[in-house]
């Protein structure tokens, strides 16, 4: 089971959940999310670009209703996309998310992409999030793919500080300066693409740290996020990977395994760069 890291609002969110990023809707993905649930998951990470909501409700559903797990132990995440920019259009397309999931609410709602810097584009979907979370619709809300100045510009006018900043994280993009920054605002850092795809399960440095707890490469990474203060979402759709990415609380890794870790930072991006790309908008 997942240890609770306290939110800047004081609710809890588990260290380490569940991600669904580039899973499609399937019944295998129902499957695996209940899986999931089953193996100790608590958090579960969706969006609306994913074109996956349907499923994962569905797995969360099943797993409910069969009296694994209640709603209220539940942490479910979904995220606004930049094709609803305006405040109307993303409250609708929070209503939409619970629709697809069947879900009365959501226990983090973001805003996945800030956009080109050139404008405030963000800030009316930041508004509309702002509203479901007073209303008491939303528990937390949150950004995704923000840098600092992304930050300082959203911190500039919001009411409410984001709970959370899900950014791209691992091993060769460590994000020093944006996760100094939300701990400076007490954002939490929360990341994606954890494994780099898998890509990274292969260096010989993270293999040389495994072997010396007996644990994997995958196991080391996300153990490596959990104690530098990052709450993880690791994806698989393999149900013995799923267990083995949550076995990580009884193993602790040394300062100087971390220093390692670390050392392979290139400050590169396996997806997009936040500045270069503006999704739509």
């Amino acid at each position: 089971m997942s240890k609770m890291t306290k939110l800047n609002n004081g609710n809890q969110i588990p260290t380490l959940g569940y991600g669904t990023f580039r899973s499609p809707e399937s019944d295998n993905l129902s499957a695996c999310v209940k899986t999931a649930i089953e193996s100790g998951y608590r958090l579960i990470d969706t969006a609306a670009i994913y074109e996956n909501e349907a499923s994962v409700g569905k797995g969360i559903n099943e797993a409910i209703s069969e009296g694994i797990v209640s709603r209220e132990e539940l942490f479910i995440t979904s995220k606004v996309w930049n094709d609803h920019t305006t405040y109307e259009e993303t409250l609708q397309a929070y209503e939409e998310a619970l629709k697809k999931m069947q879900l009365d609410y959501l226990d983090l709602y973001l805003l996945h992409w800030p956009g080109l810097d050139n404008d405030n584009d963000f800030i009316p979907q930041w508004q509309a999030l702002e509203t479901l979370y007073k209303e008491g619709k939303v528990k937390n809300i949150g950004v995704c793919n923000f840098h600092v100045h992304h930050l300082e510009k959203l911190l500039a006018v919001a009411e409410v500080v984001p709970a959370i900043n899900q950014i791209e994280l691992n091993p060769l993009q460590s994000q020093k300066k944006v996760h100094s920054f939300n701990i400076e605002k007490g954002i939490q850092t929360e990341a994606w693409t954890p494994l780099v795809n898998g890509e990274i399960l292969e260096n010989k440095t993270l293999q040389t740290i495994a072997s010396k707890y007996n644990k994997t490469t995958a196991q080391v990474i996300l153990r490596w996020q959990i104690q530098t203060n990052v709450i993880t979402i690791p994806k698989s759709l393999t149900p013995s990977r799923i267990k083995e990415n949550i076995d990580i609380y009884d193993f602790e890794l040394t300062a100087d395994d971390i220093l390692l870790i670390e050392s392979l930072n290139e400050d590169g991006h396996y997806g997009p760069n936040p500045d270069h790309f503006d999704f739509g908008r």
